[in-house]
């Protein structure tokens, strides 16, 4: 992972560029001697903060961020010999824990449009035999930022009659597209959420799986005593409670996605739709160049050009108004007239 990026526009990790509400601050600042001295009782958070997604308690699992939360759905439902599929480019840590348990990786791609390749998933899903255990699913999607509409995540699990799929819906605020009402109906969904993106708690490591209490059940049997400690449980449900906060920072996260989007395509920069809080954009020849002179002016960039199967692409978080206009500003002095402009609309 990055390192040394203190004091640096950071626009290469997807964090939030607004921060987190002073009222999480506020509640950090007065925990006192005697709270950190306990052991959390996540079971007393989870009564409170799931109805703040129209839940139940027993239908939420808390987790040390969605990182620990894929962790457990591989411990919990993979092993040696058994498959989980993805479509690729998407977010690598499914990839990762599938391949800790040893998992057989079925990988399917994203075409050069960044299309979604739903006839071919739903021929794996509905397989005779040898159909996938897991299905990871990103949506919106990382890095392209593409949305699976509801009629098609319906289709999705319709035909998923053998595999769980996890819907990770950590850009949820931002695409206002979700699931999670399914779950009661749906034991086969599973759906996770996390409190970095537009909450601006990425530090702390929090989020949420949402499933049937029965698949709940076998998850918390699983996990160890404290996953959580008090200061991610205290600032998730202060979090919750400030949804005007939350609001208006993905509405600046928003603001900022389109003047970027625009700008990329005034410069001649091919971009592809966004419905995250990132844009994936296509630099061509230019890219490690245009990457690494901008890491010299302080700004920081996503380079996807490995996971991506060739130069060029970039993923870049969207900032604040003012953040996207200091990137568009060195952007066109980097580029200068050089830089060929192309059909810059995927």
């Amino acid at each position: 992972m990055p390192e040394n990026r203190r004091g640096k526009l950071r626009l290469d990790m997807n964090e939030s560029p607004v921060g987190c509400s002073p009222r999480v601050r506020a509640v950090l600042r007065r925990l006192d001697a005697q709270a950190l001295s306990m052991y959390p009782e996540k079971g007393n958070a989870a009564q409170r903060m799931a109805p703040f997604f129209g839940l139940r308690a027993d239908e939420m699992v808390l987790a040390g961020g969605i990182d620990d939360a894929l962790r457990l759905l591989s411990d919990v439902f993979l092993e040696r010999g058994r498959i989980a599929l993805i479509v690729e480019p998407t977010f690598p840590m499914y990839r990762f824990y599938a391949g800790q348990r040893e998992a057989r990786i079925c990988a399917l791609r994203y075409d050069r449009e960044m299309q979604f390749p739903l006839g071919d998933v739903l021929r794996v899903l509905r397989a005779v035999s040898g159909a996938p255990s897991v299905f990871f699913l990103a949506n919106p999607n990382n890095p392209t930022g593409s949305l699976l509409p509801k009629k098609a995540l319906a289709q999705i699990l319709d035909a998923a009659a053998h595999t769980l799929v996890v819907v990770d819906e950590a850009y949820f605020e931002f695409s206002g597209v979700t699931v999670l009402p399914w779950i009661r109906r749906r034991r086969n969904l599973v759906v996770t959420r996390t409190f970095s993106k537009a909450a601006g708690l990425a530090g702390l490591r929090i989020g949420c799986i949402f499933a049937h209490r029965e698949v709940a059940r076998v998850l918390r049997f699983a996990q160890a005593p404290f996953p959580i400690g008090i200061a991610p449980l205290a600032a998730a449900e202060t979090a919750l409670r400030d949804r005007t906060f939350t609001r208006r920072a993905a509405a600046q996260i928003l603001r900022g996605r389109k003047i970027l989007e625009d700008g990329l395509c005034a410069l001649g920069i091919r971009c592809f739709p966004s419905a995250a809080s990132f844009v994936l954009a296509d630099f061509g020849a230019r890219g490690a160049e245009v990457t690494h002179r901008l890491a010299r002016r302080g700004i920081l960039i996503r380079d996807l050009s490995a996971s991506l199967g060739r130069a060029g692409w970039a993923r870049i978080t969207a900032g604040t108004p003012a953040q996207m206009r200091r990137l568009l500003a060195e952007l066109e002095k980097i580029l200068g007239g050089n830089f060929s402009p192309r059909a810059n609309r995927a």
